[in-house]
């Protein structure tokens, strides 16, 4: 679909000699020209997350000459993310990822402006956050924020550029309701939680993320440029109504057309959201009314009772290739998609404690188990294997 730019013609700025010299590259292409890059000089776009796809978008978006960017994140630098996130250096670790992010885009182009959020993207600051801008980059990792972003754009009435990457697989797309379909009507609802491994469980290629944040970083110049250029040459097809899939291990794209759910509850004909709600319990992550809460025991609290020789069974529901990477010693292995017919295993008058790698994936198992009409103890152990290599047994390999 080609869209105009959506950036009005009274922000636009002239360009300095220097600015002209830095975007010679781009002025060289009648579909940018002076004008496009005077509209991306004028351009605020929001940066949602600055990991592994936040990297790629930040730092191309800053080269291409984006005159705002603004950047949020909460996280801080660990060296499990320099293996893709790479706005961040070895030195960067234990600093807060945006300012890291921040330091590294100045450092490729002092000319732009450069605004941090150290802080979740929330419901309560969500709306404030965004309407500033006029393009959203959703470089998020998890659903709750994923619909919050969607959300917060078809309600301010802003393009949402999104990303999706796991394992070796990446999606791109740019919903943007004026246009076309939404987030919400390609998925209406998020997978029942545990279903989906997060990238920190199921891994990712290294490259993959650069691969799907230069396309949407693509993107996001093609929604700024629009009808710019000289002799107002049109922008190329923009990926709103298309969903692009890339398979990274097979070097395959694929793209889905999209079209708006006319029922959909917050871009259809009679939306029926019209404020930001509670993503966490939407996605199912808060326990349900009613729903007895998932018991915790802290890896030092687990370490005192094998200590003390209390029984207890201690249940690996990880994969046996993420078993081989930190085998925990004395528990017995029974992978998440085993737990099923394997329940009968788990001895229901001993205390069972499950755990995987930060501890999500076992609240999961426990939660099935109950359903499946198991009455014993069952504990989760909290933040999973890497609390006990962080606070009991450091010769244990943090992943």
């Amino acid at each position: 679909m080609n869209v105009a730019s959506i950036i009005p013609d009274d922000r636009l700025e002239r360009l300095s000699n220097a600015e002209i010299t830095r975007y010679s590259r781009h002025l060289l292409l009648p579909q940018v020209g002076v004008d496009g890059q005077r509209r991306l000089k004028a351009a605020k776009v929001l940066v949602v997350g600055t990991g592994g796809l936040g990297a790629p978008l930040a730092l191309y978006l800053a080269a291409a000459g984006v005159g705002t960017l603004g950047l949020v994140d909460f996280d801080f630098v660990e060296a499990s993310n320099l293996q893709r996130q790479i706005i961040h250096g070895t030195r960067d670790i234990d600093r807060p990822k945006v300012a890291s992010a921040a330091d590294r885009v100045k450092s490729i182009n002092p000319d732009i402006r450069v605004v941090t959020y150290n802080t979740a993207l929330k419901s309560d600051n969500a709306l404030s956050i965004i309407e500033d801008y006029d393009v959203v980059a959703d470089g998020t990792d998890n659903y709750p924020t994923r619909y919050l972003v969607n959300d917060a754009c078809v309600l301010l009435g802003k393009p949402n550029v999104y990303g999706s990457i796991f394992q070796f697989e990446g999606q791109a797309s740019v919903f943007y309701a004026k246009e076309g379909p939404c987030y919400r009507c390609l998925y209406p609802s998020p997978p029942p939680p545990g279903l989906v491994p997060s990238c920190a469980e199921g891994g990712v290629l290294g490259v993959l993320p650069g691969i799907v944040g230069t396309i949407q970083a693509s993107e996001v110049i093609k929604l700024v440029v629009g009808a710019g250029g000289a002799g107002g040459a049109v922008a190329g097809d923009s990926l709103i109504g298309r969903l692009l899939l890339f398979d990274a291990w097979a070097m395959k794209f694929r793209e889905l057309k999209l079209r708006r759910d006319e029922g959909c509850p917050v871009c259809g004909k009679a939306p029926s959201i019209r404020e930001l709600v509670d993503y966490e319990q939407f996605c199912g992550l808060k326990p349900a009314p009613g729903e007895e809460p998932v018991e915790s025991i802290t890896a030092k609290e687990l370490k005192a009772r094998l200590d003390a020789g209390d029984p207890l069974q201690v249940i690996d529901i990880r994969e046996p290739h993420e078993q081989a990477i930190a085998p925990f010693p004395g528990a017995r292995y029974i992978p998440l998609g085993q737990m099923a017919r394997r329940a009968g295993e788990i001895d229901a008058a001993v205390d069972a404690v499950f755990l995987c790698k930060v501890g999500q994936r076992s609240k999961f198992a426990i939660r099935a188990l109950r359903e499946a009409g198991h009455r014993g103890r069952l504990l989760n152990l909290q933040d999973g294997v890497g609390a006990w290599a962080r606070d009991v047994d450091s010769t244990l390999p943090q992943y």
